[in-house]
């Protein structure tokens, strides 16, 4: 069985943010974890950051929190201990942190489908609703997904370390190499799921820092035309400032404006949106009314709007059940349709080369740096998009 709650050090300490309820988010002196498992790495946090789905969390829309969980799942740091197993990272070493734990060893890890892996996550709730089937852990996450606290923290502690940490060379900055714990791997997965390739054309629904990487990423593997649909008025700023053409949804229908700039529809369509997003009134009304978990207007809207024998990939965060999803059209329209959480240790060292190589530069979502210490006023600010926040990122100061 694997052990998903640290042993702490009670005698030295750290700042942490912890979660005590719905928007309600406290940074805190914890105890320090330590190596529970010979296979364990200790990481001094030196830059986390806070994810759209950590949003989820915040307003504890996803089942599984407890209160005093720490959260966060995106982080670089240095490793400051690790286990009698460990063999690929080494005390001192710095390295960028997979949110995706894998144990490397069962089969779905051997098939590089690491968001899959069936031993790190051992909730008996996930795979009651998986008809006992099994998901990998997830650090900072709910119980869920394992309930592994999370590195909004001056430490964490990271299972299978020879698996889920990746070592970085000196001269690439930490605020480089902190998109590799996420943002690249995932919005690189969301154009593979989709199969983008030159010449095609691309709607991307939801222009957070997912959405937005995964434009990039669409126009460096070849993409004659990406098309971004989001209603926010900054981030659509930003996707015009890179190039991209978008449409704002309060002021356009998307399905049919879509259809008039490419008249038999877009090639690719991709998801970066999530469950809690209700646009319409009857997915508002039936999850006010616990009629279903997950509102999935943008995926039945991407479901329309693309080509027959198109592709659409689904890289936002789902996680329960939905109605009126159009079975129908994807039926008929022969529409090949793609999700996942994203095996981040399948392309990480291949998008390391490319921003060894300055062939990409994600630090354009950087908005904010703010210290740890502040990291409550930072989730309200990205919550309620104040200030324009795109990525937020939070330093340790690591004087306790």
């Amino acid at each position: 069985m694997i052990t998903t709650q640290p042993q702490k050090d009670y005698s030295r300490v750290m700042k942490a943010l912890v979660w005590h309820g719905s928007e309600d988010v406290r940074v805190m002196t914890q105890p320090r974890p330590l190596i529970t498992d010979s296979k364990d790495a200790l990481i001094r946090v030196s830059l986390t950051t806070i994810c759209g789905s950590d949003l989820h969390l915040y307003h504890n829309s996803i089942p599984g929190m407890k209160e005093g969980d720490i959260l966060g799942h995106e982080c670089v740091g240095t490793v400051e201990d690790i286990g009698s197993e460990v063999e690929n990272v080494k005390i001192g070493d710095r390295v960028v942190v997979s949110p995706v734990l894998a144990c490397g060893t069962c089969d779905m890890c051997k098939e590089e489908k690491f968001s899959e892996c069936e031993i790190t996550n051992p909730s008996v709730e996930m795979e009651k609703m998986l008809m006992g089937q099994k998901t990998a852990g997830l650090l900072g996450f709910s119980h869920y997904s394992g309930g592994y606290p999370g590195c909004h923290a001056e430490y964490v502690r990271i299972p299978f370390a020879d698996v889920n940490l990746l070592k970085i060379p000196l001269e690439l900055s930490d605020e480089k190499a902190i998109f590799l714990s996420d943002v690249l791997p995932t919005a690189w997965q969301a154009t593979e799921m989709a199969e983008v390739s030159e010449g095609k054309t691309v709607a991307v629904w939801g222009l957070g820092p997912i959405g937005l990487m995964t434009m990039e990423f669409a126009k460096h593997r070849g993409a004659s035309r990406v098309i971004g649909i989001d209603c926010v008025p900054y981030r659509l700023e930003v996707a015009k400032n890179r190039g991209f053409e978008v449409i704002n949804f309060k002021e356009e229908e998307p399905v049919g404006t879509l259809l008039k700039m490419i008249p038999h529809g877009p090639d690719c369509v991709i998801d970066c949106v999530g469950f809690r997003y209700a646009k319409s009134w009857r997915h508002t009304l039936e999850k006010a009314l616990h009629l279903e978990t997950d509102a999935i207007d943008s995926i039945c809207e991407g479901i329309y709007a693309v080509k027959k024998c198109g592709v659409v990939s689904v890289i936002g965060e789902y996680f329960g059940y939905a109605n009126h999803f159009p079975i129908g059209a994807v039926m008929e329209k022969g529409i090949t349709f793609r999700s996942g959480i994203a095996n981040i240790q399948k392309y990480w060292k291949q998008l390391l080369e490319l921003l060894e190589k300055g062939s990409i530069d994600p630090t354009f979502l950087i908005s904010h740096h703010m210290s740890l210490d502040r990291a409550d006023d930072a989730y309200r600010i990205f919550d309620r998009k104040e200030h324009k926040a795109l990525k937020i990122m939070l330093k340790p100061e690591h004087k306790v």
